[in-house]
């Protein structure tokens, strides 16, 4: 198994707040689709626009894997929301952990894991800690009210 995590995002809202707001994926997608178009760099727009959002779903475009689905499967209110892939070509995990740090912020921080062969994991270390840091990032941007 291979495990990557992202260093811990300070986000100015409360741990409960950013819990809310990110294991409710309809309000997550409805946000993507709302976001700014000047936010989204030209070669994601496509990207965006194949995201389909359910209460308990998200999939999006995997590249040559065609489209991959994570299913929430794990709330802990306020510290753990986890996904899991739902017939990926390997077995993949995404979790978001938050840490209260006071009544009006907290940490979060992004960490995936994927089930893959010993000698695939070197090839896909670079990209992996590249997607993780920037979810991470992406999570300051996400409006809390």
């Amino acid at each position: 198994m291979a495990n990557y995590k992202s260093n811990e995002e300070i986000i100015n809202a409360s741990a409960e707040t950013v819990f809310n707001k990110f294991s409710n994926l309809e309000g997550l997608g409805n946000l993507l689709q709302g976001a700014p178009a000047e936010m989204i760099p030209d070669d994601k727009k496509e990207l965006l626009d194949q995201v389909k959002v359910t209460a308990d779903t998200i999939s999006f475009p995997g590249g040559p894997a065609g489209e991959v689905t994570m299913r929430l499967s794990e709330l802990e209110m306020p510290t753990l929301i986890r996904l899991e892939g739902v017939g990926t070509p390997v077995a993949m995990s995404m979790a978001l952990h938050i840490r209260p740090v006071s009544e009006q912020e907290c940490g979060a921080m992004v960490e995936v894991d994927l089930k893959v062969p010993a000698l695939v994991a070197p090839m896909i270390n670079g990209p992996m800690k590249q997607l993780v840091a920037q979810v991470a990032g992406m999570l300051k941007a996400v409006p809390m009210n």
